[in-house]
């Protein structure tokens, strides 16, 4: 072999050899370039590419979950998914450790702490706050352990990456939901209440940021009136409250970008208590809860944004067990940055590209997907919404 490497003369069989042993550097090297954040499906079997990687590593792997007052998602899929993701690897059960810390900074500082006196080499963290996450970020490198940030980045901490699906995106799937929603619905001269989620999360102000993007031309060009821009939350009850206020306050208003479905549920509750029929006054959403689908399938919602979490939860395990292995992320699967505006830096980056869900692609997204059961989607007034979207016929 080193012959044929180093002739510069020779048979054409020896310059075959040649040629060969090129095809087979240039696979060798294809293959060595790893998984991209495109190559995950609703299969798995992407996570199979990574199975020399997974027997490299050393150490744990730790998932320190925020909740489950938020959202539904990290017991019902994330943790499941981040656990079939990892085992399509080849990562042992015992290598695993997911907690969820149930809304307390405390007990997610405590949980890091446990995971890495048992041996964690590697945090993935979906903070309850920045302040907290940063926190346990900052014990974890006093401790030479990697860090990555699920979902929500960590303002002012340390991580090494962060991966989430594309937050400023969303918010433009909602604006242009909305816009698209204001022109079928034929709302007449627009007076749009824009709400937001917690001040206190990133992420709300990517989706604002996002979701202004689209509006904001509008608003200034006089096509659309913003009727106002009250402080954030995520607690729904918070979110009726502030709906009936700006309500009261503004009687000609007839939209409101609301930025997750259980704030849109809130709002449409209290419309509902109004008599307001459906198609009259639009809303906006993410998520792709139940209830926010059905909201979506009888027209008191334009839409809500879907995030495949089988998606994250395959980047996610396959960047830990990058770094589990010591090894640098191919380019293809880091694919962008972030900007921590507190630490005053560009985090690298997984960004993965949600959806905007209607009635005319719900039933080849959520419902594909098995996101959604259609049994519970298609309950009570859903129902005859669900036939005439193709849904469970």
């Amino acid at each position: 072999m080193k012959d044929i490497r180093r002739s510069t003369c020779g048979t054409a069989a020896r310059l075959a050899g040649t040629s060969v042993l090129a095809l087979g550097l240039i696979a060798g090297a294809a293959q060595a370039q790893g998984v991209t954040a495109d190559s995950f499906g609703a299969d798995f079997s992407a996570m199979g590419q990574l199975k020399d990687v997974a027997a490299k590593g050393k150490g744990k792997v730790g998932v320190l979950l925020p909740d489950t007052a938020s959202s539904a998602r990290y017991t019902s899929f994330d943790e499941p998914y981040l656990k079939k993701a990892f085992k399509a690897a080849g990562l042992s059960a015992d290598d695993l450790i997911i907690t969820n810390a149930q809304g307390s900074e405390a007990d997610q500082l405590t949980q890091a702490q446990t995971d890495i006196s048992q041996g964690a080499t590697v945090l993935l963290i979906d903070p309850i706050s920045s302040g907290g996450g940063a926190a346990v970020e900052k014990y974890a490198k006093e401790h030479g352990v990697a860090v990555i940030d699920y979902d929500r980045i960590t303002l002012g901490g340390s991580r090494d990456y962060y991966i989430s699906f594309d937050n400023e995106y969303v918010g433009e799937l909602i604006g242009k939901g909305m816009e698209q929603c204001l022109s079928d619905w034929n709302i007449e001269k627009p007076n749009i209440l824009v709400m937001a989620g917690s001040p206190d999360d990133n992420n709300a102000t990517l989706f604002k940021q996002g979701y202004m993007s689209v509006l904001k031309p509008k608003f200034d060009d006089g096509s659309y009136t913003n009727a106002g821009e009250p402080a954030g939350t995520w607690d729904p009850s918070v979110a009726r409250t502030t709906f009936e206020q700006q309500f009261t306050a503004h009687q000609d208003m007839n939209a409101v970008v609301t930025p997750n479905d259980d704030n849109a549920n809130a709002v449409i509750s209290y419309l509902k208590t109004l008599k307001v029929p459906p198609k009259a006054f639009p809303t906006t959403g993410q998520d792709a809860t139940v209830t926010g689908l059905q909201n979506v399938l009888t027209g008191y919602q334009c839409g809500t944004v879907y995030k495949p979490i089988y998606l994250e939860a395959q980047a996610a395990a396959a960047l830990a067990l990058y770094m589990r292995a010591g090894d640098t992320p191919p380019d293809g699967l880091v694919n962008g940055k972030v900007n921590d505006s507190q630490g005053g830096m560009d985090v690298p980056s997984i960004l993965l590209k949600p959806i905007w869900v209607t009635p005319e692609n719900m039933a080849d997204t959520v419902v594909k997907d098995g996101f959604v059961d259609t049994s519970k989607l298609c309950a009570g007034d859903a129902a005859d919404a669900c036939k005439a979207a193709g849904i469970g016929n």
